[in-house]
This record gives structure tokens, C-alpha cells and sequence, in this order.
């Protein structure tokens, strides 16, 4: 074992990987950081095996004071207990550990008292960047962020009161495209399972899913009234709303719901109640999460491009660019919505 490396003796230093290179301490770090200047390639051989003999462990937190950043992300999430926010925070991470960045997570529970908390905790860390996938109206997240002149990227959802960058999927098209196919199956109409009095009229992915059905519902020249129904995201809550919906007198043909999880709930409640999927009750939801593909019946829903969303929302909270400039319109990246079809609604597939 190399004495330097034995308990008690003195930490390797960026001096010892130069002398053993026999380079300067700048090249070092050239090559520990790959930049910001070009190293010839048979003395970048050097150094990394001088930092592999030596045992050399870069300092992070002696870069970070230096360089007044991290290699860290803050990703805020409503609640990752959630499949869609773990699906999309798993994307998240393996976005920025392409470009050599961790991610912090930390979940707002839907309060606006914990997204703020989280926004001070992680851009006073000196993350490289924030993705906050926020959970209201975010008037004091937006006070905060201008506050710290913080790189922010929105994402899933972009509030009035933020005016930064957002990386969105089309949620009013998908929504018109999943109502549109419940209709084809001959349907006398299509009812929506939507969010709750709390949800947010403007820029909230679920209220934007509710749109998508009503324009879907009047293109056809069919009634919205008494068709629209509240319930909470999550499949627990969503069964309990189901069940009553179900077994009541007015129970609809077919039912879209804002979110996949909402539809787990809905299924799960059918299945107590006897109720025929897709016999009796047309299912579809929204987001395409894993588990959507083992319901039984399979759950017809509506994907969005979630690694590629990930990718471009990394990249966008990293680089300099589009987030300052423009018109708000051209600083909104939105991904299209596609349909994924299974047996829930009718369909053979």
C-alpha cells in the first residue's frame, strides 16, 4: 500500500498527482474537470494514472467555494411517493448524470410553505440548478426565486406567478386525443374524472386535461353538464370517489381521468362493484405510468416523452440561453402527446 494513503498520514494533495505526473497542479485540474482548457492526450494518460496510484479524492466542497457551484441539481416534486413524479424524477437523474451531475429531491407535499423551504435550502446550497415541478400557484416560490436570481427550469407544470423556462408536455391535446378515441368506440358520451376545488384554473397539467376533454366533448356536439367529477390525484382517494360514482344511478358509459393513477383507483372500484372494464365502463387516463400496463385490464392512457423531457430540462438549467430571452411563448418547450391504446377502453390491443 502507498504510504500516503496509510491511516494518519497526510491527505493526497493536487501537488503530490502533479509531481508524480510531472505536470502543474493546473493540468491537474484541467483533467479532473475536463476543461476549461485542452490536455494532449498521452499527459491526461499521466495524470489519471498518477490520481489512481495516489488514491486522489477531488475536494467538491473546496471546488464548490471556489467555483460558487455545485455539481448538484434541486429537483422539487410534489410527492414522489407518486409513480408519474418517481418516473420523472428517475429520468431527471440519469438526464444529469449524463452531463456529470447529482440530483437533491426534495418533495413539497403540495404546500406552498415546503416548495419554498426546499427552493431556499437547495439555492443556498449553490446547486448548478433548480428543476421545480411546482405544486400551485407559486406566488412566494416566484418572490424567492427573483430574490436569488436563480436558474430555474419549470417543469410538467408552469404557473402564472414563474416566468421561467418550462419544459411541458401537450396536456390539452392528449386529452382531446383520449376523449376523441372513447367517442369512436360509440360511447353516447365520454365523463372526466378532473381534480379537485383546490386545483388550479391556469397552467395546471390536470385542469389542462379537463380542457382537453371539454373541447373533445363539444366537437362531437355532446352535453358537459353533470359529466365533470371531482377527485383527488392519488388511486386511494380516487377509489373512494369511484365507488360512488359507480354504483350510483348515473353511472356514465365511459370515463377519462386526469391522471393514471385516478384510473388504478377507478378499475380497482369497478372490479368490487362487478362492473364490466370495457364492457360496461370505458377507462382511459393520463401519463403512461409502468403500471398502467399491468392493470387488468390494461389501461388505455396518454404518454409524454418523459426521458427526452428530463434530457431537455437538464440541459436547459445547465446552459445559458433561451431562459432569459424571449417572449414567454417562446420560452415554453412543449413535447407532443401520444396515445397508447389497451384494452381498457374497448380496444382489442
Amino acid at each position: 500500500m502507498d504510504p500516503r494513503r496509510l491511516p494518519g498520514v497526510a491527505k493526497v494533495t493536487r501537488d503530490d498527482v502533479a509531481r508524480l505526473a510531472g505536470t502543474s497542479t493546473a493540468v491537474v485540474s484541467y483533467v479532473i474537470n475536463n476543461g476549461p482548457r485542452p490536455v494532449a492526450p498521452a499527459t491526461r494518460e499521466r495524470v489519471l494514472a498518477a490520481i489512481k496510484e495516489l488514491g486522489y479524492r477531488p475536494d467538491r466542497v473546496a471546488q464548490a467555494m471556489a467555483s460558487r457551484r455545485t455539481d448538484l441539481i434541486g429537483l422539487i416534486v410534489p410527492d414522489a411517493r407518486q409513480p408519474f413524479f418517481a418516473e420523472m424524477a428517475h429520468a431527471v437523474e440519469r438526464a444529469a448524470a449524463e452531463r456529470g451531475k447529482m440530483v437533491l429531491v426534495g418533495n413539497s407535499d403540495y404546500l406552498d410553505e415546503r416548495e419554498v423551504h426546499y427552493l431556499r435550502a437547495f439555492l443556498g446550497m449553490r446547486v448548478s440548478g433548480l428543476i421545480l415541478i411546482s405544486q400551485g400557484p407559486s406566488e412566494h416560490a416566484a418572490a424567492e426565486i427573483d430574490a436569488w436570481d436563480a436558474r430555474v427550469v419549470l417543469m410538467h407544470r408552469r404557473p402564472d406567478a414563474i416566468d421561467d423556462v418550462a419544459v411541458v408536455t401537450d396536456d390539452v391535446g392528449g386529452a382531446q386525443l383520449a376523449t376523441r378515441h372513447l367517442l369512436e368506440h360509440g360511447h353516447p358520451y365520454v365523463a372526466c374524472l378532473g381534480g379537485t376545488e383546490e386545483t388550479p384554473t391556469v397552467g395546471d397539467p390536470v385542469t389542462d386535461h379537463v380542457e382537453g376533454w371539454r373541447r373533445a366533448m363539444r366537437e362531437a356536439g355532446k352535453s358537459l353538464e353533470g359529466r365533470l367529477f371531482q377527485a383527488p390525484y392519488n388511486r386511494y382517494d380516487a377509489y373512494q370517489v369511484a365507488l360512488q360514482l359507480l354504483a350510483g344511478p348515473d353511472r356514465p358509459p365511459a370515463l377519462i381521468c386526469a391522471t393514471d393513477d385516478q384510473a388504478i383507483g377507478v378499475l380497482r372500484a369497478a372490479r368490487e362493484l362487478r362492473i364490466d372494464v370495457p364492457g360496461e365502463l370505458a377507462v382511459a387516463g393520463f401519463d403512461d405510468v409502468k403500471e398502467a400496463a399491468l392493470t387488468d385490464p390494461p389501461l388505455t392512457t396518454v404518454a409524454s416523452d418523459r426521458q427526452a423531457m428530463a434530457r431537455s430540462a437538464v440541459d436547459l438549467v445547465l446552459d445559458d440561453g433561451l431562459r432569459f430571452t424571449g417572449s414567454r411563448r417562446e420560452r415554453l418547450k412543449q413535447f407532443p402527446s401520444a396515445l397508447v391504446i389497451r384494452r381498457s377502453c374497448g380496444c382489442g390491443g
